[in-house]
C-alpha cells in the first residue's frame, strides 16, 4: 500500500496553498498569508475533539427538527406530489371515468413541495388533438374562476392559480366541480397551459385551505443549513480527512432523501434506510481508490479544499436543478432522440468529458499507472458490451453508475482530482438517495412509463368521404376496421374508444352512436385493441370539427 501511494505522488509535489504562498509580479515579491492565518486562528477549535463530537450532536438534533417541520407537522394524506392528479391518462379512469368518481361535490386540503414547476410530462400527452411534452400537464385556468381539467397536475396548477409560490410550495384546497366545456388557455406565474375546446366530466378550482398550517417547504433554509454545516467542518473544526469524508457522505444522502428529492412525500424513511447502507460501502470504496490520495493533501489548505470540494459536490448534490436545463432526462437513446436538442446537449457533454479525460489521462500517464487502468476499463468495457446485447434487456447508464466507474481515475494529488471527487461524490449520492440502486438492465417496458408499447393499432372506418355532415349529430355512427386474424391471433380480442379523451365504449362491436355527443363543439377520437378489456396503444385522434368536418387520425400511436 505504501507504494501505490508513493507511485502515486511520485511525479508530483502535495498542492501548496494558493493562498498561503510567496508571489512574483514585475519584479515585486507579496506573500498571501491567508491559509496559515486561518489554521492558526481556529487551532484552539480544531484540536478540540469533545467540540466535534458535541456540534455533531447539535447538528443531528437540528436536522431532525427541519424533518420534523419539514414533514410531521401535518396529516400523511395532506402531501402531494408534483405529478399529482384527479384523472389518469387514456383508459386510466376505467369506461365513463368510473374509477376516477366522484366527479364533483368534493373537496381536498393539501400540502405540495417547492419546485414543482419545473416537473415536466416525460412521454407525449395527448389533450384533444393537441400533444405535450416535456412541459407541466395544465389544462384550462383561463376562465374568471380559474377551472382547470381534472388531469392537470395539481400543484403547477396551484402555483399557476397563484395559491402559493413555487420556491416555497405551500397548501391550498382543491374542490371538484364535475363537467365544464371549453378550458381556457393562460400564461401566469412562469407557467403555460393549453386550452381544450369541448367538454370534460371533471374539473377542479382552488381556494385558500383554512385547515392546514406549516406549509412552507424548508429544501431550502435546509439547504443553506447544510452548505454552512459543510464549510464549517473545512474551515472551522477540521477533522481528520476520512472523519471530513464521512461527513460529506451522511450529510449529502440525507439532504437528498429528506428534502431536495425525495422518493415520495412524505419520504419513505425504510426506503432511505435500505439505501443508505449499501451507500456507506460504495463510498468506503471511493475513499480506498481514490480520496484517501487527495484529501487528506490539502490540510494546510482549508479555505482552497473548501471551495474544490464543496462547490462541486453541492452541484452534484442538486443535480435535479443544476442539471434541471439540460436537455436529457436519461441516458436511453429514445429519450435522447425524443428530446429537442437532446442529440446537441450529449455531444457537448461528451466533448466536455473528453476533455477531461484527456488532460487526467495526461496525470495518469506522469505516474505509470495507464497501463494498469487501460486494461481494467477495456476489461470493464467489454462486459458492459456483453450485457448491454442481452436479449430482451435493455442497458440503462445510470449516473450514480458514471460516479462509480470514474472514481478510481481520480485519486491523484492534483487540484482537479479534488473537483473531480466532489462532483462525482455529489452526483453519486443524488442516484441513490433519490432512486435507489437501480439496475443497470432493465426491460423495455419498465423505460417506456406511461409511453406506448408498440401494440398494434386499429384503424377507423369513418373518414372525410364517408362522413356524411347533413346527418344531425344525434343520428350519426362512427364505424371502425374489423381486427385482422393476425391480430387476434396475438391475443387481442375487443375495441376501446375514447371520446374527448375519456374512455366510453369497451367490447367487441364496429360502431358507436354519437347521440350522447353535445353539438356546436369538436369531439375527438382515439381507438385501441383490447386484451380481456385492457387496452394497447390508441391511435392519434380523429377529430369532427362542429362544422360537420372530419379529420383523420395522423399515423402513429399516441
Amino acid at each position: 500500500m505504501f507504494w501505490i501511494t508513493c507511485c502515486r505522488r511520485s511525479q508530483y509535489a502535495d498542492p501548496v496553498p494558493l493562498l498561503g504562498r510567496t508571489y512574483n509580479f514585475k519584479g515585486h515579491r507579496f506573500t498571501i498569508a491567508l491559509e496559515p492565518a486561518i489554521i492558526q486562528f481556529i487551532r484552539p477549535l480544531s484540536t478540540a475533539t469533545w467540540l466535534f463530537v458535541l456540534l455533531v450532536a447539535a447538528y443531528i438534533i437540528s436536522f431532525s427538527f427541519l424533518v420534523r417541520a419539514q414533514w410531521y407537522t401535518i396529516p400523511a394524506s395532506s402531501f402531494v406530489g408534483c405529478t399529482s392528479v384527479y384523472w389518469t391518462r387514456d383508459a386510466g379512469c376505467g369506461l365513463d371515468g368510473s374509477l376516477c368518481a366522484p366527479f364533483s361535490n368534493s373537496s381536498f386540503d393539501f400540502r405540495c413541495p417547492a419546485q414543482c414547476s419545473s416537473v415536466v410530462l416525460q412521454n407525449p400527452r395527448l389533450v384533444g388533438d393537441e400533444s405535450l411534452d416535456f412541459v407541466p400537464l395544465l389544462v384550462g385556468g383561463g376562465d374568471s374562476q380559474k377551472t382547470y381539467r381534472a388531469d392537470s397536475f395539481i400543484c403547477a396548477s396551484a402555483v399557476q392559480a397563484g395559491l402559493f409560490s413555487d420556491s416555497k410550495g405551500g397548501c391550498a384546497s382543491v374542490n371538484l366541480v364535475g363537467n365544464f366545456t371549453n378550458y381556457l388557455p393562460t400564461t401566469a406565474f412562469g407557467l403555460s397551459s393549453i386550452g381544450f375546446p369541448s367538454v370534460f366530466p371533471m374539473s377542479f378550482r382552488f381556494s385558500p385551505s383554512n385547515v392546514l398550517t406549516h406549509c412552507t417547504d424548508l429544501r431550502t433554509p435546509a439547504l443553506a443549513f447544510n452548505i454552512l454545516i459543510t464549510c464549517l467542518l473545512f474551515l472551522v473544526l477540521r477533522p481528520k480527512a476520512i472523519v471530513m469524508w464521512w461527513c460529506l457522505v451522511c450529510i449529502g444522502f440525507w439532504h437528498i432523501a429528506l428534502f431536495s428529492q425525495p422518493q415520495a412525500t412524505p419520504p419513505p424513511l425504510d426506503v432511505a434506510f435500505g439505501a443508505f447502507l449499501p451507500t456507506l460501502f460504495v463510498c468506503y470504496g471511493f475513499w480506498r481508490v481514490a480520496v484517501r490520495f487527495t484529501l487528506p493533501l490539502f490540510a494546510n489548505a482549508p479555505f482552497e479544499a473548501m471551495i474544490w470540494y464543496l462547490a462541486p459536490y453541492w452541484t452534484g448534490v442538486l443535480t435535479n436543478l443544476t442539471m434541471d436545463q439540460i436537455p436529457i432526462d436519461r441516458l436511453t437513446a429514445a429519450d435522447i432522440k425524443q428530446q429537442p436538442g437532446g442529440v446537441v446537449a450529449l455531444i457537448i457533454i461528451v466533448l466536455i468529458v473528453l476533455v477531461l479525460v484527456v488532460n487526467q489521462i495526461r496525470v495518469i500517464r506522469k505516474t505509470g499507472w495507464v497501463p494498469y487502468y487501460l486494461g481494467w476499463y477495456i476489461l470493464g468495457g467489454l462486459v458492459t458490451l456483453v450485457l448491454a446485447l442481452l436479449p430482451g434487456l435493455q442497458y440503462r447508464l445510470h449516473h450514480y453508475i458514471v460516479s462509480m466507474a470514474l472514481f478510481p481515475v481520480t485519486g491523484f494529488p492534483t487540484r482537479l482530482s479534488a473537483i473531480y471527487q466532489g462532483f462525482l461524490l455529489g452526483m453519486f449520492l443524488n442516484g441513490v438517495a433519490a432512486f435507489g440502486f437501480a439496475s443497470m438492465l432493465q426491460t423495455a417496458a419498465s423505460l417506456v412509463r406511461d409511453g406506448t408499447t408498440g401494440s398494434p393499432l386499429p384503424t377507423f372506418l369513418t373518414n372525410s368521404t364517408t362522413y356524411n355532415a347533413s346527418i344531425a349529430l344525434a343520428n350519426q355512427t362512427i364505424n371502425w376496421h374489423s381486427m385482422p386474424t393476425a391480430i387476434a391471433t396475438q391475443g387481442w380480442n375487443g375495441f376501446a374508444l375514447l371520446v374527448d379523451d375519456v374512455e366510453v365504449y369497451v367490447g367487441t362491436a364496429l360502431n358507436y352512436s354519437l347521440a350522447a355527443l353535445e353539438a356546436g363543439l369538436p369531439h375527438f377520437f382515439r381507438l385501441a385493441y383490447t386484451m380481456g378489456g385492457t387496452p394497447g396503444d390508441f391511435t392519434m385522434p380523429a377529430t369532427l370539427w362542429p362544422n360537420g368536418t372530419w379529420v383523420g387520425p395522423l399515423p402513429g400511436a399516441s
